[in-house]
């Protein structure tokens, strides 16, 4: 699985003029899953997002996690992350998981999430969703269960 992964001052998803979800600080998260992506995938993105120290600490050093700040975890799900734009210039999508296998293993990110006691909010999956954000930094952070990057 794949995530990028932004520290935000707040953020909102809408669908069709209508908000799907909005959050104050934490992580907005947008969530790509792989063909090869399992459960136990899901859960150890959850464990990276929730434990990733990119909040600042009382001397302003990157020292403090969701847990930690208390913040929300936004998940929105985006195949596009999973876009090979190596050759040519249109990109394959070749190597994103289908959908119908898709949705449950965004879903499990979302309640591994939540068994770790962070809020967590969603944007609607294969919807057409307006994101927007503050970015706080901005800080931004890509995150790959295969540690790709």
């Amino acid at each position: 699985m794949r995530a990028v992964v932004q520290l935000v001052r707040s953020a909102q998803v809408s669908v069709g003029g209508e908000v799907a979800c909005e959050m104050g600080e934490g992580l907005l998260a947008l969530v790509g899953v792989g063909q090869a992506d399992t459960a136990e995938s899901a859960a150890a993105l959850a464990q990276r997002m929730v434990h990733l120290r990119i909040f600042a600490d009382d001397a302003g050093r990157m020292n403090r996690s969701l847990l930690d700040t208390g913040g929300t975890l936004g998940v929105v799900s985006q195949f596009t992350l999973f876009g090979d734009a190596r050759h040519g210039r249109r990109p394959s999508f070749v190597a994103a998981c289908r959908a119908e296998q898709a949705a449950p293993l965004v879903e499990a990110v979302v309640d591994a999430a939540r068994e770790l006691g962070v809020p967590v909010v969603t944007g609607r999956f294969q919807a057409s969703m307006e994101v927007s954000l503050v970015n706080s930094g901005p800080v931004t952070i890509l995150l790959d269960t295969e540690k790709l990057f």
